[in-house]
């Protein structure tokens, strides 16, 4: 038998559907999933197997083949595990042809059938919101999740709690986000600078009127001190801003188990080893890099010269377009 279920990949930041197809066949036992999946994705069949027998649950002995369509979009990370598992559940009839239909799925499983969180809840979120769909994750991605209107979210803590939920037996709450958080004493203060008058002068100005700002002085003199201090003089981000920043760090998996928008702007400071990707961004599937990472904040780059060349140089077309939106704090000496 054939079952279908919905879940997503991530793109950059972007959340694109993925249809999960499982078919169960007669034949002698296997297990094949096909689809471009990466070794994350291919492993996803012993963590299924073992999470459908330890829950309780029949595994069938048939030749089971897992699809995830489009078939030329590569798939990485554990998210498919739960609509793979709910999708095998399916084709056993222990599931209707209709309980997957409406509903996007993404979880990694335990071997004991507990759902772990996951990356990119907010982007899954926004994609369910915009096709009109419910959302099953993870409980811990849950509030996550919940962060964008518009979209019925459900947690479960494991994969029986899934399937009974699905099935209509034990159906979930409904996941509320927790209240915006205060991020007062986050960052330290600079009314705890003594002197430095006119650096102080400098930073502000290049904070107020979003310059990027460029400080060369002698070892010790307090530039990266003045830097640390940098985020507590902007404004607290507005819910649409605060929501821009959310879906690229939840993309980043840099949100896993943290269910509030965070109102103050990010603050980011790699290492001067930091690789062209890691600081702009890219990879063989797009990821988010440091520039992305401190959009709606600050990028600190400390000790600049000693940064590659090549690193600075993919520096210069975002730095001329100002997009993302972020400000650049360069400190030398």
């Amino acid at each position: 038998m054939l079952a279908r279920a919905r879940s997503v990949a991530l793109i950059g930041v972007d959340a694109v559907p993925v249809e999960v197809e499982v078919d169960v066949s007669p034949g002698l036992p296997a297990f094949s999933v096909v689809g471009l999946p990466d070794q994350a994705v291919s492993e996803a069949r012993e963590r299924v197997r073992a999470a459908i027998r330890n829950s309780g649950l029949p595994f069938p002995a048939a030749r089971i083949t897992v699809n995830l369509a489009p078939a030329d979009l590569r798939k990485e990370g554990p998210l498919y595990d739960l609509p793979i598992a709910l999708g095998v559940l399916a084709a056993q009839e222990l599931l209707s042809a209709d309980a997957l239909s409406g509903t996007v799925l993404a979880g990694e499983l335990a071997l004991d059938g507990a759902l772990r969180p996951i990356a990119g809840a907010v982007n899954l979120a926004l994609l369910a919101s915009g096709q009109g769909l419910a959302a099953l994750l993870p409980q811990g991605n849950a509030q996550e999740a919940a962060l964008i209107e518009g979209v019925s979210v459900y947690g479960a803590p494991d994969l029986r709690a899934a399937l009974r939920h699905l099935g209509g037996q034990a159906p979930l709450p409904p996941s509320e986000a927790a209240p915006l958080e205060e991020d007062a004493g986050l960052f330290p203060d600079l009314g705890d600078l003594k002197g430095q008058t006119a650096a102080r002068r400098a930073l502000e100005v290049a904070l107020a009127g979003g310059h990027n700002l460029l400080m060369i002085g002698s070892p010790g003199s307090g530039k990266t001190m003045l830097a640390r201090r940098a985020p507590g003089l902007l404004p607290p981000l507005t819910r649409s801003e605060a929501l821009e920043v959310t879906r690229i760090h939840s993309a980043a998996g840099l949100l896993t188990g943290r269910g509030q928008l965070s109102r103050h702007a990010p603050f980011r400071a790699p290492h001067h080893t930091v690789s062209d990707a890691g600081l702009i961004g890219g990879g063989s599937i797009p990821k988010p890099g440091e520039v992305s990472l401190a959009h709606r904040g600050l990028l600190f780059l400390d000790e600049f010269p000693e940064f590659s060349r090549k690193s600075l140089e993919t520096l210069r077309q975002p730095l001329d377009v100002g997009c993302p939106v972020s400000l650049s704090l360069f400190f030398y000496g």
